[in-house]
């Protein structure tokens, strides 16, 4: 009698044993576990029988695993939110950029009566054809020019612009921007927009054109700051706020400035950039976004309230002769 009932006992305790032994070699690598499972391999040969069976055993490891994948995921989305969610793999070896992802959309702001300013940029930096495609697919830097429509849609300059266009097919052309009676803030607003809404790019800038860049410099500067999901790039100033309305750069608003005489921090509208986040933002927001007297001012003023890494960067003044500057005003 004393036999048949130690024998059923005996064998639950191997079966027990056994399979507890066979989810621990599973497991090896998981330390913890391997502890867990320790203890209650003890149990089952000090006790005769174990306080949880083999199937809850086998749930409470399953649990513990998927909880550490949970964990993992947790981090690696943490990681990437400190990234501004660039991927790794975006940027190649060699330091040139993925034609998935563009490092920045170049906006040459002109008008119509600057096309010698254009084939000038053109022949000094930008390219064409061939050179214009070949900087976008290994440098990942897209380039155009930004303008507008005529007030008097069948005239001359815009057939002009749209001839110029098919010929070197490097333009933004906004529809709703009327040049050059609207104000220049609007017409930044609107590169922005419709940039972001075209080319999914790391940065957006704005430049002028009579500004000469050294493309392969400025490329090299926007990679440092590839880390920060929300930058504004350029040679920062403040300026006077001028209120008589007679004054070359009146600022109608001029009594929401602080002491109603100096403007807030803000880059100069020579050339500046900003990350895809604040241009996707622009696009977002572009119907209330209000402006102020000048582009520069009103740029500045989107971004103010927001969690944005102001930069300050010298090699940004192209009317200075900095040390290193990577632009020129001509």
């Amino acid at each position: 009698m004393i036999h048949r009932s130690t024998m059923p006992s005996l064998l639950i305790c191997m079966i027990a044993s056994f399979a507890s032994i066979y989810v621990a070699g599973r497991l090896w690598q998981n330390t913890e576990d391997r502890i867990y499972l320790v203890k209650e391999l003890e149990k089952f040969i000090g006790q005769g029988e174990s306080s949880l069976s083999v199937d809850d055993t086998l749930k409470v490891i399953a649990c513990r695993e998927e909880r550490k994948k949970l964990d993992t995921l947790e981090m690696e989305l943490s990681t990437a939110r400190k990234e501004g969610f660039v991927s790794n793999h975006a940027i190649e070896t060699n330091k040139t950029y993925s034609k998935r992802k563009p490092l920045v959309v170049i906006g040459i702001f002109t008008n119509f009566g600057s096309k010698n300013s254009r084939d000038a940029i053109r022949r000094a930096w930008m390219g064409t054809g061939t050179a214009l495609k070949k900087m976008e697919e290994t440098k990942g830097i897209i380039t155009r020019f930004v303008i507008g429509r005529s007030a008097n849609r069948g005239d001359n300059l815009n057939e002009d612009i749209d001839r110029e266009n098919w010929q070197n097919n490097d333009f933004v052309i906004l529809d709703d921007y009327v040049e050059p009676n609207e104000e220049l803030p609007m017409k930044s607003k609107l590169f922005f927009a419709e940039a972001a809404e075209k080319w999914d790019a790391y940065f957006y800038a704005k430049v002028n054109d009579d500004v000469y860049v050294n493309i392969r410099a400025f490329g090299a500067t926007l990679t440092t700051h590839l880390d920060k999901p929300r930058v504004y790039i350029g040679c920062m100033k403040s300026g006077k706020v001028f209120s008589e309305p007679n004054h070359k750069w009146h600022e109608a608003e001029w009594w929401k400035f602080g002491d109603k005489k100096t403007y807030f921090r803000h880059v100069s509208g020579e050339m500046y950039v900003i990350s895809g986040a604040l241009a996707k933002f622009i696009s977002i927001n572009k119907f209330i976004l209000g402006t102020y007297g000048h582009a520069d001012v009103s740029a500045g003023a989107w971004f103010i309230g927001l969690d944005v890494k102001h930069v300050d960067e010298e090699k940004f003044c192209c009317s200075s002769a900095s040390p290193g500057a990577l632009c020129a005003v001509v």
